[in-house]
Formats: C-alpha cells, sequence, structure tokens
C-alpha cells in the first residue's frame, strides 16, 4: 500500500504534533492545546479533531486520513500522547495513551451507498439508532501464567478471538499449556448498535437498509435508540460462515466508529443559516404570516383551511413543561382526522411527514404493537435486546399513523401511553425499560360504516376506543357532501394540477423554507400573558357554565390544557415570545369548530364532551339511568321482568321509539347491567 506523504520529508507523526501546536495558536497557546487542557481537567481520553481544520492545515494529511486511518489513528494518536506529556506529564502517565476522534468530514455518504470502494475507509454516514447492545468488556493486552515454569507472557489482542502466546514457552523451552490471568489483563468497553437509514433519506418504495456499528471506550452508551446520529467510522467486512463447510466469499459490511455525533438530543436537526434567520424574520413581519403559512402547507389539496391551520398548530407545537415535582405536561398536540373515504387524507399525512423537521408516516394497516413502539429481540450471543419502533423513531417529531382504525385492537392500545405521557414503557424478556416517544401524533381514520352519518354520534361513527379519542387535542369531522359551487372549484383545482402538473408556485413559502421556519419558530419559547389566561378562563367557565350540575358536560381540564397548547403554538407560528389575546381566541375558535364537529350530542344538538371522553352523551346516559329505574320498579311487583312489558315502559315514559327502547335494553345487556334468567325475562345484575 502506497501512503502519500504529507510533505517531502516530515513524518506524520511530526506532522500532526505541528498542527497541535500551531493551529490558531494565540500567546495562551492553540485551539488543540487548550483542548488537550480540558480533556486532562474533565479525566477525559480522546481529543475531538474538526475535520475542516485539518483540511486547512494539511490538505495531504487530511486525504491520508481518509483513505488509511488505520496508520494515521495510530500516528495522530502517538503525536497527541505525545503532546499531552508536554501539557500535563501527570495525567500523560496516567492515561497512557489519547485516542483522537475525527469529526465533521466534509461529504456525507449515504448508508445505502456503502460498498466495498469504502473498505478500510473513513466515511461519515448518518442514519437512526434502532438498536443498542450490552456494553461488554474486550481484552486489549492479555497477561498469560506458563504452567509449567509460571512465567507470565504479555500478547496484544486484535481481532474477534482470544490468541495465546503459543505452544512453547519463550522462557523454560518446554510445550506448555497457559493460563490467563483476568485481573492482570487490560480491557476496554465495547458494544454493538445498529444504524438504519433516516425515513427523509429513504428512496420511494425501498426497505430502510442498516448497518451494525461497533462502539468502544468513551463512545458506549452515547446513543440510544431513536437518537440520530452523524457517525464517523472506519467501513470494514467480515467473514460469513456456512455451517460446517467453512467460509464463504462474500463478507459482511459493519462500522467501527471513531466519533459519534448523537444530532437527534437537539430539539433541531434542520441547518439554518444566518441568511436563512434574516429570510424567516422577515417573512414574520408579514401582515398575511398567519394566511400564507396555511396556504403553504399541502397547497395542491384544496380547501379545509380549518383543518390545515390545526395541523400548523401541531407542527409548532406548545411548550412542554416539567413541575417541581417532577410531573411532566406535554407540549406537542394530537390531532385526528376522521372522514369520508377519497378525501384526501392520506395525502395530508405523507406532506406533514415529509414537511415535518423530523416527521415519519406509517399505515395502521400493516403496523403491529411493536412496530409502533418497541420489539425486544434476541441477540446472536443469546441475549435480549431493545429495537426501537415508529414512535420511538419519532420523538421529538411528528409521527403520521394512516387508517387508525384498521389496527388490530391488541396492538391499538400500544399507542395509549404515547399519545399522554410521552413514553413507551416495555416490560419483555427481562427488559425493564421506559423509552421516549415526545412526538405529535396526527392519525386519520374513516368512518366504521363505510360514509360519515350525522346522526350517530362519533364513537358510533368510528371504529376507535374512547380512551384514545379523548386522547387527542384537536379531532376533525371531513364530509364529502355535494356542494355545486364547491365541487366546481374543487374539479377545476385537480384538472389544472393535471395539466400544470406542478401546483406549488401559489403557495407563499416553498416546502424547504416552511420546514426552515417551523425548525426556527420551535426555538421560542413563548409564555401566556395576563389578558391570553382571562380569555382562556373566560371560555372555559362560560362552557362550564352552560351546564347545571346533572347536565351535559361541556368542555373538560384535558381540553384547557390543549386551548394553551394551540395557543403557544400560534405564538411561535408568528414568532412571538408572549401569547396574546389573538391567539387565546384563535385557539378558542379552532377548538370549537373541532368540538362543534364531534363532541355534540346528536340528538340535543349541544356540545357534549362525553361523546368523545367517555363516548356516550349524557342524554342516553340519562335515559339508561331512567331504564334502570324502570325495571327496579317492576322488579318490586314481579321478582324479574317481562321484556316487552319493560319496552312499553320504556316507550311510553321516555317519548321513544320502539326499536330505540330495544337497543338501550341491548346496550344495558352487553354491559353486565342487566341479564336473561330465562328468555324473555330480564332482571338487574345487582339489587
Amino acid at each position: 500500500m502506497t501512503l502519500l506523504a504529507p510533505t517531502e520529508t516530515a513524518l506524520p507523526e511530526n506532522v500532526f504534533q505541528d498542527f497541535f501546536r500551531a493551529y490558531q495558536a494565540d500567546p495562551v497557546g492553540s485551539k488543540y492545546r487548550k483542548r488537550l487542557a480540558e480533556v486532562a481537567v474533565n479525566n477525559g481520553r480522546s481529543l475531538v479533531i474538526d475535520f475542516d481544520d485539518l483540511i486547512a492545515f494539511d490538505p495531504v494529511l487530511a486525504r491520508n486520513v481518509v483513505n488509511h486511518p488505520d496508520d494515521f489513528f495510530v500516528h495522530a494518536g502517538s503525536a497527541a500522547t505525545s503532546q499531552m506529556r508536554v501539557e500535563d506529564p501527570e495525567y500523560a502517565e496516567q492515561v497512557g495513551r489519547i485516542i483522537v476522534r475525527f469529526r465533521r468530514l466534509p461529504e456525507k455518504r449515504a448508508l445505502r451507498k456503502i460498498g466495498a470502494e469504502d473498505l478500510m475507509k473513513l466515511a461519515l454516514v448518518e442514519g437512526i439508532v434502532v438498536r443498542t447492545g450490552q456494553v461488554r468488556p474486550m481484552i486489549v493486552k492479555a497477561v498469560f501464567r506458563c504452567r509449567k515454569c509460571g512465567e507470565l507472557s504479555r500478547q496484544d489482542q486484535t481481532g474477534d478471538l482470544l490468541r495465546g502466546p503459543g505452544p512453547i514457552c519463550a522462557s523454560c523451552k518446554q510445550q506448555s499449556g497457559w493460563d490467563l490471568i483476568e485481573d492482570q489483563c487490560v480491557f476496554k468497553n465495547t458494544q454493538e448498535a445498529r444504524v438504519q437509514e433516516r425515513p427523509e433519506d429513504l428512496p420511494p418504495g425501498m426497505l430502510p437498509r442498516y448497518l451494525d456499528v461497533r462502539l468502544d471506550d468513551d463512545l458506549v452508551d452515547t446513543a440510544r435508540p431513536g437518537d440520530r446520529v452523524a457517525l464517523t467510522s472506519v467501513v470494514r467486512a467480515e467473514k460469513q460462515y456456512a455451517g460446517e463447510k467453512g467460509k464463504l466469499r462474500t463478507f459482511n459490511l459493519y462500522l467501527e466508529a471513531n466519533f459519534v455525533d448523537v444530532v437527534g438530543k437537539e430539539t433541531e436537526i434542520v441547518e439554518i443559516t444566518l441568511e436563512d434567520e434574516k429570510k424567516i424574520i422577515e417573512a414574520s413581519k408579514h401582515p398575511f404570516v398567519h394566511r400564507n403559512l396555511i396556504m403553504s402547507l399541502a397547497p395542491s389539496i384544496y380547501g379545509y383551511d380549518e383543518i390545515k391551520e390545526g395541523i400548523l398548530y401541531l407542527l409548532f407545537a406548545g411548550v412542554a413543561k416539567r413541575l417541581p415535582d417532577g410531573v411532566n405536561i406535554r407540549g406537542d398536540l394530537n390531532c385526528l382526522i376522521v372522514g369520508d373515504p377519497g378525501t384526501a387524507k392520506s395525502q395530508l399525512l405523507q406532506y406533514v411527514s415529509r414537511i415535518a423537521p423530523r416527521g415519519l408516516y406509517t399505515s395502521g394497516r400493516g403496523t403491529t404493537a411493536a412496530g409502533l413502539t418497541a420489539a425486544v429481540l434476541r441477540e446472536k450471543t443469546g441475549g435480549m435486546v431493545l429495537e426501537a419502533g415508529a414512535l420511538v423513531l419519532a420523538d421529538k417529531g411528528v409521527a403520521c399513523i394512516d387508517e387508525l382504525d384498521k389496527m388490530r385492537p391488541d396492538d391499538r392500545v400500544a399507542i395509549h401511553e404515547a399519545l399522554e405521557q410521552q413514553t413507551v414503557s416495555v416490560a419483555k424478556g427481562g427488559i425493564v425499560a421506559t423509552l421516549n416517544a415526545r412526538a405529535a401524533v396526527l392519525a386519520a381514520a374513516n368512518p366504521s360504516l363505510g360514509r360519515y352519518e350525522p346522526h350517530r354520534n362519533i364513537n358510533e361513527n368510528i371504529n376507535l376506543p374512547v380512551t384514545i379519542l379523548s386522547r387527542f387535542d384537536l379531532i376533525f369531522l371531513v364530509k364529502d357532501l355535494p356542494d355545486p359551487d364547491s365541487d366546481s372549484e374543487m374539479s377545476s383545482h385537480i384538472l389544472q394540477l393535471h395539466r400544470a402538473r406542478h401546483g406549488s408556485e401559489e403557495a407563499p413559502f416553498q416546502p424547504d423554507f416552511l420546514r426552515k421556519y417551523i425548525s426556527y419558530a420551535k426555538r421560542i419559547i413563548p409564555v401566556l400573558t395576563p389578558e391570553a389566561v382571562k380569555e382562556l378562563q373566560d371560555f372555559y367557565l362560560k362552557m362550564r357554565g352552560t351546564t347545571g350540575r346533572e347536565a351535559a358536560v361541556a368542555i373538560t381540564p384535558r381540553q384547557l390544557e390543549a386551548l394553551v397548547r394551540l395557543s403557544e403554538a400560534r405564538a411561535r407560528a408568528f414568532l412571538r415570545d408572549q401569547v396574546t389575546v389573538e391567539d387565546a381566541k384563535s385557539a378558542v375558535k379552532i377548538m370549537t369548530y373541532a368540538l362543534l364537529d364531534v363532541g355534540v350530542d346528536v340528538k340535543t344538538g349541544k356540545i357534549d364532551i362525553d361523546t368523545i371522553m367517555t363516548g356516550r352523551p349524557a342524554t342516553v346516559r340519562d335515559t339508561l339511568g331512567r331504564v334502570i329505574d324502570i325495571v327496579r320498579e317492576l322488579e318490586r311487583e314481579t321478582g324479574d321482568v317481562d321484556e316487552k312489558i319493560l319496552i312499553a315502559a320504556i316507550v311510553d315514559k321516555n317519548k321513544v321509539t320502539d326499536g330505540e327502547a330495544r337497543r338501550f335494553v341491548g346496550q344495558l345487556i352487553k354491559e353486565g347491567m342487566l341479564y336473561s334468567p330465562k328468555e324473555g325475562r330480564l332482571k338487574r345484575t345487582s339489587s
């Protein structure tokens, strides 16, 4: 192998020493001498080099590091160790050897493009950590004792298998066995992880690819499932075995990490330049910035202004709070769109997953509980390991779940905890863990009867339990109703899209700019003003005051918290650090719009939040209570009740039809309040 010489005469180790001493030097010292001093203060073992500094100092040396990392890591480590002996001789003696780590390589390599041409070279690879294994100590320097003469032999170890000194002892010159003296061996920590392609990097219709990563020393446990990472690593290959037949000609690729940059721990992963920042602030000062933002969200989908406004607030999100007693209050909004088939719900969800700074799309039809939350898998070595699911991978982003109603009920319960607590708890295979799933959830569902029936309540129209419905801050209804004016405009819009083959020119903000705008806005932490607090409180008390003690409940504290989140999200949309009265009024307006569609008792036409919270409006609850009272009265006379007499009594006293009376009785039997001791007779389960 021929290496490029950094200069005509200088050795690589000397050039690295010059780099550490001279790069960005001032009277106090150079940039990397200061970093070495910090390493000593923090009891660290590794010196991090910014690769663009190395390119600026010596491009040939930088190229050699990329092309021949194994050799030049040794040169860099020797130079750093020598320099540490100058900076802090005592610490240099204590730590032994300094490890040099390189970050921010100029060229990123797509994970799916890694191949034979990258072998034994340094590459920067980005992805999501989906699995991390146990931290295990590995022998670096083994100490063996001869069984015959007791002489010690030290052996440096490389590769996966432990190697002994050989059959003949160098001291007694006899053929002997060896004992490993573990307490005198030198170990280092190692860990295996798996990195998968990011959803936004995935070509359409392709399965995500992954690579195993080996971490050692201070890199272990720097990333956990769900974190987005940029790995500076050496691409290596290991042999494949075919059972007893021996070695195959094909090899498995893996990455040996040199540096792990965890970008997933930051709220923000979109790079925003000073020029972008200037444009964002300028756009926020436009008098119609709110309208521009709504028009820029899925411009190819006609109409749905209120729904797009709600989704916009979901993208900006409210402010998460941690109270002094340790209770967390989520800032992310959850939104559900229930609509007739063919109303562009799926397109809207897919657009949001692309526009969100960190978005992930999945369809309920092909999703399991483990796929949504986390799976427990068995490692090659026999141990158990966690693999992150969709909600964990969407941490600090938006998880778009389509066809939520098509999921199996036992899989669907997995999202209960994620919707409210924003965590995923796992207790399987000896692993008990809680992972973060701080994601806003945007879900879509179809009505259970094909089309939404306006004379039925939400729980009768959709195949979802109330425990899930009640955890959504906003539930929007999309009805496909014939309307000559609306149909004419929509058909013109669709046909124009097909004719021109593009439609985003009319959007005030292009998708890339909108993503940067949202990312920038999420840095702002808006605070409620006293006027905004009064506005929200007045609305809450007014809604609670519309009902008597026994009547329907129009709103609950859960909706009040949602109003706060909506107000904070709107303030962020305007890049304001204070929540104004206008923000509070807009939040009230969008909440009222959502409640008027789904939180309404269809019989009375009044807002009744129990239709969402319990699946049963107050009028139905009261009627069922009266049916139980009728059964109680009739039981006093006959012991058990004739079904026909009961139906007639319900029709007479409650002024309902015969069919409705039978439905009420059927519901009470289903819920276990009534039972049939013999055919045609009914009785209460508890008297």
